[in-house]
């Protein structure tokens, strides 16, 4: 017969049971949860198609996703090809303080001081000698290093940082992290490679600039821009003075040398958010944003000089040659919204360029500027 101490214990070891069954139940909500968060992650990973839309997901919504301080993502671009893409889909690396680029890979070394494999997470306490360069803007207590890796090429590093010791230890399983590090891998690599074929695809092939195609379709998308915005618009219509003379003199490849050159002049007198393209032949075309009347004539200005400052030096040539460009300005301040954005667009090439044939008439080498509509 159960005596009444008997039955205490069990019911006392059936509420125990009780709870723990439902610590248990809790906790596999909890890491239910975890995991959806972590899977709809992925998917916004995996999902980005664009640049800026995939860094925007490492950047700043991983950090709530996996209770983090900060992440960073450090890429490798020694000679400076990312960053030139970047800048030409008029993505500005301000927009990203996290985005960070290194021109070598950080040797992570062990405990012995022998270099760590490449594709291995590193995780541990945050040491200044070694982690500064990928945090530059906040000191975590602990931090989780995941290099890049596509096809044993290194990309860079996601570098996850917590204010927590305990979070990233030297003893913690990386299969999660590794699996992490191998998808954002992936999608980096399909994301960059999607953009260089954008970029290739809106380029000139032999000055590096935009091709026509790119900057009819960007005067279109910043009028359509300042109509809404009522902002001031500007463009540039630039031609080479006596181009076909280089040409005939010293062939075609000088010719190519002088494009080259002109283009590089041009570009390191525009901001960011102004764009540059090659329009066809000698012409260049240069989209000025938020930009006046007035700033138009000085920026015209600063590239006309910029152009005649100096000789190129082309083969064939023992001195320098001397090169000068025309340009004509034609501003919007701002576009007109009774007409549609197409024709706003053919309207101010057509002022610029007649501007340009006013400034060729009257002895080249010099701006003139359209009047204002």
């Amino acid at each position: 017969m159960t005596s009444a101490v008997d039955t205490e214990t069990l019911i006392a070891d059936n509420q125990q049971l009780r709870a723990e069954l439902q610590d248990l139940l809790q906790q596999a909500h909890i890491n239910q949860s975890i995991i959806e968060r972590h899977q709809a992650f992925d998917l916004k990973l995996i999902g980005a198609s664009e640049f800026r839309e995939l860094i925007d997901a490492m950047l700043s919504t991983m950090p709530g996703v996996f209770n983090l301080e900060t992440v960073t993502l450090s890429l490798i671009d020694d000679d400076y090809a990312i960053q030139r893409i970047l800048r030409d889909l008029q993505i500005g690396l301000n927009e990203f303080p996290n985005l960070l680029f290194l021109k070598r890979p950080i040797h992570f070394p062990d405990e012995g001081g022998r270099a760590l494999a490449q594709e291995k997470p590193r995780l541990g306490e945050y040491a200044t000698a070694l982690h500064q360069p990928l945090f530059p803007g906040y000191q975590p207590v602990s931090v989780a290093v995941l290099p890049l890796v596509r096809q044993h090429r290194l990309l860079g590093y996601l570098a996850l940082g917590s204010a927590y010791r305990e979070r990233f230890t030297r003893t913690l399983a990386t299969d999660f992290i590794q699996r992490l590090a191998t998808v954002a891998a992936i999608c980096l690599e399909n994301v960059i490679n999607n953009e260089r074929l954008k970029h290739i695809g809106l380029t000139d092939p032999l000055t590096g600039v935009n091709n026509r195609r790119y900057i009819e379709q960007r005067m279109h998308e910043e009028v359509a821009r300042g109509q809404r915005e009522r902002s001031a618009l500007s463009c540039l219509f630039i031609d080479i003075d006596h181009f076909k003379r280089v040409n005939d003199q010293y062939g075609h490849q000088s010719g190519d040398d002088v494009l080259r050159e002109v283009a590089a002049r041009i570009k390191k007198e525009l901001r960011l958010s102004d764009a540059l393209g090659r329009f066809g032949g000698e012409e260049f075309v240069v989209l000025l944003t938020h930009a006046t009347r007035e700033d138009a004539a000085r920026i015209a200005e600063r590239i006309r000089a910029g152009i005649s400052s100096r000789g190129i030096m082309i083969e064939g040539s023992r001195d320098p040659l001397k090169i000068t460009a025309s340009i004509g300005t034609a501003s919007l301040m701002p576009p007109d919204r009774s007409r549609t954005a197409e024709e706003v667009k053919q309207a101010m090439l057509k002022a610029a360029d007649q501007a340009l044939y006013q400034a060729k008439e009257s002895g080249r080498n010099r701006v003139v500027l359209s009047a204002a509509y």
